[in-house]
């Protein structure tokens, strides 16, 4: 099960009040300018360019209907969303290190004209933040704006099957992207492993483990 938590208690990151900006300082340099997208695959929801190149939208998980046990109109209506964004005008990409994933695709933040499609996806309540410990460049702008769209109730947000999981009711959800919110009742650190116990027994309560190269992100 992968899980991003909100903690009452502990704040590890402060939100703030956020709008779509285009090329925020976090985006980091232009990797690609004026490309175009030649579809966008449903299963995977990689951008395909029309020169072959594989784009993987950085720091956002899109809706992803069976998968989030949840109905495919969400996930519909993100490549939809997408697909009427990168028809509009030419896209420009942005990268940090490292550049690419294990598929070689390119791990971009996109651009279409003034519209970062991160931010609009977001804004929609189209898709949720989704950080990779090593690029976790445009964390706070992307929370944000997540935290903003749930708080409106758009899109995902309006349905019980993407709401925000208590530590009490996550184990029917093994296997599936979710965000759970609690409080920290204990909080130990081994060996340089993290452990955040949100019950008062760690062996069978909720408990979010931090390893040892991704401790410096929190």
């Amino acid at each position: 099960m992968s899980v991003r938590f909100l903690v009452s208690v502990v704040t590890f990151l402060v939100l703030g009040c956020a709008t779509a900006v285009a090329f925020p300082r976090c985006a980091g340099p232009v990797k690609l300018a004026n490309v175009h997208v030649a579809r966008v695959d449903e299963k995977t929801r990689v951008l395909d360019l029309t020169s072959g190149q594989k784009v993987q939208l950085e720091g956002i998980r899109l809706p992803a209907g069976a998968a989030d046990r949840a109905p495919v109109g969400f996930a519909r209506a993100a490549i939809d969303a997408i697909t009427t964004m990168v028809r509009s005008d030419a896209m420009t990409l942005t990268t940090t290190p490292p550049e690419l994933d294990r598929y070689r695709r390119l791990r971009a933040q996109a651009f279409v004209g003034e519209h970062w499609l991160q931010a609009d996806l977001l804004e929609r309540g189209l898709a949720r933040v989704s950080l990779a410990p090593d690029r976790t460049e445009c964390a706070s702008e992307l929370l944000a704006i997540e935290a903003s769209a749930r708080q409106a109730g758009r899109g995902i947000w309006v349905s019980a099957d993407y709401a925000i999981r208590s530590p009490l009711d996550i184990g029917g959800h093994v296997g599936t992207f979710q965000i759970v919110e609690g409080t920290v009742l204990s909080a130990t650190n081994k060996n340089g492993r993290a452990y955040l116990n949100f019950g008062d027994n760690w062996r069978t309560d909720f408990t979010v483990t931090v390893d040892p190269d991704d401790i410096a992100n929190f």
